[in-house]
């Protein structure tokens, strides 16, 4: 079931299908994408120690919610907006890109989204401090 996107929820824009999804505040990445009835992003362990949901944010202000196995996701992968979907929940709206098989599927199975001008601001300098140069 879809949520009204509203001030308590935030919109999620999968690149490579162009499908929106909304989260709740506080609620991961993950969470929100299984309300689709599909499977976007895959689910794993959904503890941050699997690797099997990685996305990139190219877009929109996100925080870690559960640390993350950095056999998976190295700091630097982290500055550049590479995550998992099951330890991250968005703190605006949210461009994200499906990373590894998956992504790869998505891609082949629908042209790439494009973006509203205007909806999506990119803050590189409130992700986790990191600074994007």
């Amino acid at each position: 079931m879809l949520l009204p996107h509203g001030a308590e929820t935030f919109e999620v824009l999968l690149r490579q299908t162009g499908e929106r999804f909304v989260c709740r505040l506080g609620e991961t990445v993950l969470q929100g994408m299984t309300r689709l009835g599909r499977k976007g992003i895959p689910v794993g362990c959904v503890g941050g120690g699997c690797g099997v949901c990685r996305i990139r944010i190219a877009s929109g202000v996100y925080r870690r919610q559960s640390p993350m196995s950095r056999e998976f996701i190295s700091s630097e992968d982290e500055c550049q907006g590479i995550v998992l979907a099951c330890c991250v929940s968005p703190c605006s709206d949210l461009a994200v890109e499906v990373l590894g098989k998956m992504g790869r599927a998505l891609q082949a199975g629908s042209a790439a989204a494009k973006e509203p001008s205007g909806l999506f601001d990119y803050l590189s300098e409130k992700r986790h401090g990191c600074n994007a140069d």
